[in-house]
């Protein structure tokens, strides 16, 4: 009777179990995926990041990759976490479950040996004399009954034990399975703790380089003001000084521009080159804007700068972040400049023709590979030299 009731109770119960493991298994998936989401998330600003680390970028789009990697690690943890969560709840499930079956076992085992410990006892024929000594046909049918009853207990209880003896095994594997899962997770969270202390590293180290970089560029900025504003100064007074010889009495006429307006679009260039910035407002890499008044064309250290057109040499001296400087006066309120040179091969005073040479090109500029500075001046104001230098 014992037997029959744990047998109901068995089946009765087995459906839910198997319903709860389905579950168990969908939820450990879904984690699983959006795992491998994460993480294919956090590949793709992986090879981001190098691609900005192979070329010239703003430094806070580097940072926001950073911050957004470390946030994608954090999403890795934490599913981590969530899925070593429910492996540890399946643990322990499953031990339940398989300490449930192996108490089932002994209770179906020892069922089994008292009724084999019956028959060993009263030996093969007991069942024909319990027929054969039936005192009427009802006693004989009521009695065959009884038999067949035991006999499908029996074998209800030998198949019972059977399905038990494969479901502990299937638990224990599935437990085994558990287990490396937990392990592997663990070593999981190692990896991914590691990663994020990197990061941590990483963010620091471009948040100091941000501060650095913006002190540099403040530092520089302030560099190229000075020097722009001392330029403009410069060129004023000169401009102011032949405005005033002009408007004496009995002045000599002046000569004309050497740079007609016929020039415009056809003047040689000072030597050749790639430009590196140009006439305007530039925002650079690092989110500061500078303000040019000419353009940079760089060249190979020390080749030679030569005179877009004639005229006089009014300054020859260091200007600043512009380093050597030679500035010409074509008569008629027009001066062309020229910086960042290594030498100069003029000097103050000194009457050019066009295409001579005024000096060599350098580094003068740490922030800035070997080139020049070239501007064109009109009435004082700077022009872009661009509309007036040859097309290429």
């Amino acid at each position: 009777m014992r037997a029959a009731v744990l047998l109901g109770f068995a089946l009765v119960t087995a459906a839910p179990v198997a319903q709860a493991q389905v579950e168990s298994d969908a939820r450990i998936r879904a984690q699983q995926d959006e795992l491998a989401r994460v993480r294919r998330e956090r590949e793709a600003l992986q090879r981001r990041m190098k691609g900005l680390q192979s070329r010239a970028h703003d430094i806070s789009e580097e940072v926001d990759n950073l911050n957004r990697q470390h946030n994608a690690t954090v999403r890795v943890v934490r599913s981590l976490d969530q899925q070593l969560t429910t492996l540890n709840g399946e643990v322990e499930n499953t031990t339940a479950n398989l300490v449930r079956a192996q108490d089932e076992v002994q209770v179906k085992q020892a069922v089994l040996r008292k009724r084999i410990v019956e028959i060993y006892k009263r030996g093969p024929l007991y069942t024909f004399e319990v027929m054969l000594s039936a005192k009427s046909f009802g006693d004989l049918v009521a009695r065959y009954k009884y038999l067949h009853i035991l006999a499908q207990r029996d074998r209800t209880v030998v198949r019972r034990i059977d399905k038990l003896r494969s479901s502990i095994i299937g638990q224990r594997r599935q437990l085994v399975s558990l287990q490396n899962g937990v392990e592997q997770n663990r070593r999981e969270k190692s990896r991914e703790a590691e990663r994020l202390e990197s990061l941590e590293g990483a963010r620091q180290q471009s948040l100091v380089r941000v501060q650095q970089d913006a002190k540099k560029a403040k530092t520089r900025l302030a560099q190229l003001a000075r020097s722009e504003a001392r330029l403009n100064s410069v060129i004023a007074a000169f401009e102011a000084a032949r405005r005033r010889a002009a408007s004496r009495p009995n002045a000599a006429p002046t000569a004309p521009s050497s740079i007609r307006t016929s020039d415009l679009g056809r003047l040689d260039w000072p030597l050749e080159g790639s430009i590196i910035y140009r006439f305007g407002r530039v925002v650079n890499p690092n989110n500061t804007t500078t303000r040019w008044n000419g353009i940079g064309i760089a060249a190979s250290s020390g080749a030679d700068v030569k005179s877009v057109s004639s005229g006089q040499v009014v300054l020859a001296d260091v200007m600043g972040t512009y380093g050597n400087t030679v500035i010409l006066e074509h008569g008629g309120g027009d001066y062309s400049v020229y910086g960042s040179l290594s030498r100069m091969a003029v000097g103050k005073g000194s009457r050019v023709t066009k295409g001579q040479v005024l000096g060599s090109i350098g580094a003068t500029d740490p922030a800035l590979p070997p080139h020049l500075h070239f501007e064109i001046r009109r009435g004082g104001p700077a022009v872009d030299p661009l509309t007036w230098l040859r097309g290429r």
